[in-house]
């Protein structure tokens, strides 16, 4: 647990440059916060090869756009997310980092609202063969 209090040079860049304000935590820690804040935790789900996939996509779409988005906020912030995006997706992809999708709801008495398996979950969420 010690090892995640200590923040890495990447980590306060990330929160200087890119997410100001933002607070990158572990999976422990969050699940303790909901808990400890009274929110009773139903599912975890990590998306980190997703995540890795949707960032290198976004990476070449930016990449690929670079002229247009230094045009729209100027290069070095436009230079600063090509290199993020990049970062991030092979940080994802060789598994450095991960990234967790959390359902809570408040803890209550008696049953809750939330969908019971996962697949109740997305069930709203499929796409339509119309």
């Amino acid at each position: 647990k010690k090892s995640f209090k200590r923040k890495s040079a990447e980590h306060k860049a990330l929160v200087k440059y890119i997410f100001p304000g933002g607070e990158l935590d572990h999976l422990g820690m969050t699940v303790e916060n909901l808990e400890g804040h009274g929110f009773e935790v139903h599912d975890v789900e990590n998306l980190r090869e997703h995540y890795g996939m949707t960032c290198r996509l976004w990476c070449e779409r930016l990449y690929n756009n670079f002229d247009k988005a230094v045009a729209e906020i100027g290069y070095p912030k436009a230079r600063l997310w090509l290199l993020y995006l990049a970062g991030c997706s092979l940080a994802f992809e060789r598994g450095t980092v991960q990234i967790n999708q959390t359902l809570a709801s408040k803890r209550k008495r008696g049953i809750s609202a939330v969908p019971q398996t996962r697949a109740d979950i997305y069930a709203g969420f499929e796409k339509s063969d119309s």
